[in-house]
């Protein structure tokens, strides 16, 4: 597989932004790094030379728009646009001319790599809506996995289309997903506010193995985890999460310290969790104010998962240990979470930004 890419990388805020065009055939370069000073943008690669222009009006992102960026149809070439959300990332492909991923899971894998590819925690497809909807999104895993939904891809995903369309202002779009129909808004200020529907509880639609010992619900329940009891709720917000406030009689957690390589895989393995499973180990600073770790089923350790968010406030809500609004601080920054209980629904309020547009050759 080649790449081919196009980057722009703003170097102050509100300011001035620099472009790069790079070419690299993967196998032969062992490593590309970059830094970015005032006035310069270079390279450095064992294998590979490349040279860029330091004039700081050579290109700007604007001239890289997603509608004439993507507007290009050779065979074998995949266009893409990377977007973040707090440092979960993506690569999102304009898909809606077909029902069929332009992709194989296994290229995903690939394109995914953060070593021999662009480097994301998934690979995004905006797709023809089904059922009414106004688009669909199917989204494929750093291991080529594909799970139902995604919080912060779909927040990425709204910007995408927004700027395939060139809609200006707040706009909102129905969206078919694996966990059913989402709904996210654009708001005024560039922030992505989505509603995730309501939070699935009864225990075998999570799914777990655990019985449910709240009604139907897995509510403080007890997991052994390598011969270590840990309290766990469990909820799914269309894809499966596992939520731990620490070990059963043990202090409250304090996330920074945990060996999340090693504890993670264990969790997301889990004979209770037959789909296997996010887990989400929290931290309560406050009723208003909860810090969270991810370990993610199919991605590993992310600096942001917008479900697992969502599924933490519900946790801490039937174990009464937060309110029902509410600020998580993810590795990547913060999001906003709110479960109403008028509608029962979760809103997720955080943003999302394009990183850089690309080519692959296939």
């Amino acid at each position: 597989m080649e790449i081919a890419a196009i980057s722009s990388v703003s170097v102050a805020p509100q300011s001035r932004r620099v472009s790069n065009a790079f070419f690299r055939k993967i196998g032969s370069v062992s490593s590309l790094s970059f830094g970015i000073l005032e006035k310069e943008y270079c390279f450095k690669s064992t294998s590979l030379r490349v040279s860029a222009a330091a004039s700081m009006d050579a290109v700007t992102a604007d001239k890289f728009s997603p509608a004439s960026f993507l507007d290009k149809r050779e065979t074998g070439v995949l266009h893409f646009v990377k977007y973040h959300g707090l440092g979960n990332d993506f690569i999102l492909v304009d898909n809606r001319d077909s029902s069929e991923p332009k992709i194989t899971q296994e290229q995903a894998a690939k394109l995914c790599d953060r070593n021999f590819g662009v480097g994301a925690d998934g690979v995004i497809f905006a797709m023809p809506g089904v059922n009414g909807t106004d688009y669909a999104m199917r989204i494929f895993n750093s291991d080529g996995s594909e799970p139902e939904m995604c919080g912060n891809g779909v927040r990425c995903f709204a910007r995408f289309i927004a700027e395939l369309d060139n809609l200006q202002g707040k706009h909102s779009f129905t969206i078919h997903t694996g966990a059913g129909l989402i709904v996210p808004e654009i708001q005024d200020d560039g922030q992505v506010k989505v509603d995730m529907g309501t939070p699935i509880l009864k225990a075998q639609d999570v799914p777990t193995k655990l019985p449910g010992n709240k009604g139907e619900a897995v509510v403080q329940a007890e997991l052994f985890v390598d011969g270590v009891s840990w309290n766990v709720t469990c909820v799914s917000m269309g894809n499966p999460h596992c939520i731990t406030f620490g070990k059963k009689g043990g202090p409250n957690l304090k996330v920074d310290d945990l060996n999340l390589p090693e504890i993670g895989p264990k969790f997301e393995h889990h004979e209770m969790f037959p789909a296997r499973t996010n887990t989400e180990f929290v931290e309560v600073l406050s009723r208003s104010h909860l810090k969270m770790r991810v370990w993610e089923r199919g991605a590993g350790a992310t600096l942001a998962c917008g479900t697992g968010a969502c599924a933490l406030v519900v946790a801490a809500v039937l174990e009464g240990r937060a309110d029902r609004k509410c600020t998580v601080d993810l590795p990547g920054g913060p999001l906003e979470i709110e479960w109403k209980q008028e509608d029962n629904h979760i809103y997720m309020t955080g943003p999302a930004e394009a990183v850089f547009y690309g080519s692959a050759l296939l």
